[in-house]
């Protein structure tokens, strides 16, 4: 019980840098000597200091450390990126233990971290709350072992089933679930939606209503549609544009050329060489069905509005979920679903 909670306090630093870390995971990690913790840390953006290194920086008597234990939520890592391998500050160190929630899907850890310390003659105990360790990573997890993004599905509709009045954007969501969708973009690690709702809506896809980084817009536009005056375009966030004409990058535009057949593998594939973790899809109808019909996707969330009747318009999304969790937002409820398959 005593690792767990140790390890529960890892998790709950971790989270403290959702959204900021991208592409590396969520990492918390604290440094316990007799039963007392005596340092605490955790990831704050890729390219900075990890989160084990924050934990042992923030411990006033470093003498005290070799006689400490450390916990970590996910594996320390074991290769040269911009920072050194955690595992061999851990080894130089020296431990007494060292407890970790999940092992490292990356390819250059996977089980390589824990190594490096078990040789050193250090104990390791692995598989602390795992599931909720591998819960807090579950983007990190889906990208290294799936080779693709963690998609999720978004939309909006009108208690008879409608996205728009008419064919034309409304408000459908109140003001709290509209901040909502503000705090899930800031979450994620990228936003996308198709050439139709980019001329419909003119979206700038960017955290507005909230602090915090904006995500990287992707926009689908084989026939390069819209109009470089739209606000997709503007210098607010790095974009991705897929089209059928050309391949080049313009400051912060990155125009990537693929094939309308076979487009969606081809899509995920090119994220995947981008590492691009996650992808909030916001639309339109025809862009989330293709996710839904070719069953890619992890999460699909939708807002309902039940006090609000449309009668013509486009249609919601065909969409069989199952066993979604609701949670309302004053007079809108938001259900939950998750792709189990």
């Amino acid at each position: 019980m005593k690792n767990e909670l140790f390890m529960k306090r890892c998790i709950e630093l971790a989270k403290m840098a959702i959204g900021q870390t991208y592409p590396n995971p969520l990492v918390g990690s604290i440094i316990v000597h007799n039963g007392k913790i005596i340092g605490e840390g955790y990831h704050h953006k890729a390219g900075e200091v990890h989160a084990e290194i924050n934990a042992i920086n923030s411990v006033k008597d470093a003498s005290l450390l070799p006689f400490s234990d450390i916990y970590v939520s996910l594996e320390p890592c074991a290769h040269f990126g911009k920072t050194p391998p955690c595992a061999l500050k851990i080894k130089e160190i020296g431990f007494k233990k060292v407890f970790i929630g999940a092992l490292d899907p990356h390819e250059k850890v996977n089980g390589q971290g824990k190594k490096i310390i078990e040789e050193a003659g250090i104990e390791v105990t692995d598989g602390i709350l795992e599931k909720e360790c591998r819960e807090l990573n579950k983007r990190f997890f889906t990208f290294h072992q799936k080779k693709r993004p963690y998609i999720l599905l978004k939309w909006a509709q009108s208690e008879d089933g409608f996205l728009d009045a008419n064919f034309k954007p409304v408000p459908i969501g109140n003001p709290l679930t509209q901040q909502f969708v503000h705090v899930l973009r800031n979450q994620e690690h990228a936003i996308l939606v198709g050439t139709q709702t980019a001329l419909n809506d003119n979206p700038s896809l960017t955290t507005r209503a909230v602090a915090g980084r904006n995500p990287t817009r992707i926009l689908i536009d084989f026939d390069l549609k819209v109009p470089s005056s739209y606000q997709i375009f503007n210098k607010d966030a790095q974009t991705i544009i897929f089209n059928g004409m050309k391949n080049q990058i313009e400051n912060h535009l990155h125009f990537i050329k693929i094939e309308k057949e076979n487009s969606m593998q081809q899509l995920l594939t090119k994220l995947y060489e981008h590492q691009i973790q996650s992808v909030l899809v916001e639309g339109g109808r025809s862009t989330l069905q293709q996710f839904i019909d070719a069953g890619i996707w992890d999460e699909a969330i939708i807002i309902k509005n039940p006090n609000l009747r449309l009668e013509k318009g486009t249609k919601t999304p065909e969409f069989n979920g199952e066993n979604g969790k609701s949670t309302q937002f004053r007079d809108n409820e938001v259900v939950f679903y998750e792709n189990k398959c």
